[in-house]
């Protein structure tokens, strides 16, 4: 029997999770998918050649390795191949017989895309920053039984055709300034995906849970977003909407709980988020223009700038509360070089008063005051660092303050942008 090697986000997204399992996914045997569609950007650079996957699991690039888009994804499939296409100028081959996509997970559409912009634009102040990907559209109509899945399409396009016919119609209902949609330029446009994806198409979940059967498999699950982007755990409502955290992993792939062995826990050394949302430790001023700029800390997805603050513990202890990690992969530490001091929030306080958990109120958020460590800053370049011990001495303390505090091992510390440029621990 084999395990998961489960990778989390544990903030707000982007912290580097491509890089780790693109790390890991040298030696796999499987990386998976579980959760969220082409709004996620994972960036991995090998022999110094740049990748962006937005639905690809980030081991495509090992070609001895099966890559699986999970139940739990929803899948754009124009946008699909086009990431095939850009990814096969630089070097991606055999993608057919290594990529399976689950014939359970569900479609997403143009009008699931301009619906996400419709209700976006509704809002007005009060949007959400989304990534006009048409992800939540598509888990709406999941949840309201309208959806489309790929089984659907590859099974019987007659049955894809009236389920298609009645989306259309539902979604016209629904939203009366949707533009005109030429169904019939879309079915063929699906006749032919059809038969472009068709070697890919699986039962995914009976062959993964198949290959869990066997002795000495190295299985990763990546996840999309992070836990603080959680439909449930999150920010709400400034959240995906799929589940992040670890218990997505078994909806998601339909594995069991026992299936689940380590859970890495990606942190970047200081936080971002992009978008909309309360963020405690954000900093409006010269240090959080600094960390965005040598972090370039830009969207992969939206090329929005991320908003850059000091590294928070309170976030870090309620997400390990929530998905229990084993160990830690810290990420950007060099991206601290320059900074003469550090801090890393490591208690909030509402009115006074010293709050015990994560609250889930963001009026509450929005007013709480960051209780801080302050930590001296190492003034000196670490990316040619390949051990701990190499690292500066105040380095060395920041890290290890983490460590401390969460309980956590620390696995894994980036040290640059580069696939090398990891201390393993």
């Amino acid at each position: 029997m084999s395990k998961a090697t489960v990778v989390l986000g544990s903030q707000w997204g982007d912290e580097g999770k491509g890089k780790i399992v693109d790390l890991l996914a040298v030696k796999a045997d499987v990386v998976c998918r579980f959760n969220g569609g082409n709004n996620a950007g994972h960036t991995v650079i090998a022999n110094g050649v740049e990748y962006d996957f937005h639905l690809l699991p980030s081991g495509i690039m090992n070609d001895k390795c099966i890559s699986i888009i999970g139940n739990g994804c929803v899948v754009h499939l124009p946008d699909l191949l086009k990431e095939i296409a850009k990814n096969e100028a630089k070097g991606l081959k055999n993608w057919q017989e290594r990529l399976y996509i689950s014939d359970r997970a569900h479609l997403v559409f143009d009008l699931h895309q301009e619906i996400d912009g419709l209700i976006e634009g509704h809002k007005g102040k009060d949007s959400l920053g989304t990534t006009k990907k048409g992800i939540g559209p598509t888990y709406s109509s999941k949840a309201t039984r309208n959806g489309l899945r790929v089984c659907d399409l590859m099974h019987d396009f007659e049955v894809f055709e009236e389920k298609f016919r009645s989306l259309v119609k539902y979604c016209k209902a629904m939203y009366s300034n949707l533009s005109e949609i030429n169904v019939e330029a879309e079915l063929e446009r699906y006749r032919q995906i059809r038969e472009q994806i068709k070697p890919c198409v699986k039962d995914a979940t009976f062959i993964l849970n198949n290959i869990f059967k066997k002795p000495n498999q190295f299985i990763i699950t990546e996840g999309a977003n992070a836990a603080m982007l959680d439909i449930d755990f999150g920010t709400y409502p400034y959240v995906t909407s799929s589940s992040c955290t670890i218990g997505g992993v078994c909806s998601g792939l339909g594995i069991p709980p026992s299936y689940i062995g380590d859970v890495i826990a990606i942190v970047k050394a200081y936080t971002t988020r992009v978008g909309l949302g309360a963020f405690a430790t954000e900093l409006l001023n010269e240090t959080g223009e600094y960390l965005q700029r040598v972090g370039k800390e830009v969207g992969v997805t939206t090329g929005r700038k991320r908003r850059c603050g000091w590294l928070d513990l309170v976030v870090l202890k309620y997400t390990n509360m929530i998905n229990g990690y084993t160990a830690l992969a810290i990420t950007k530490l060099d991206v601290l070089d320059g900074l003469k001091e550090l801090k890393i929030a490591v208690a909030y306080r509402y009115k006074g008063e010293l709050l015990d958990s994560y609250p889930a109120s963001m009026k509450i958020l929005e007013n709480v005051e960051v209780e801080y460590k302050t930590f001296e800053g190492w003034n000196q370049p670490i990316s040619d660092c390949r051990t701990f011990e190499s690292l500066p001495d105040n380095a060395k303390a920041y890290v290890n303050f983490i460590q401390d505090f969460l309980n956590v091992p620390i696995r894994y510390i980036g040290v640059g942008k580069d696939r090398e440029s990891v201390i393993q621990m």
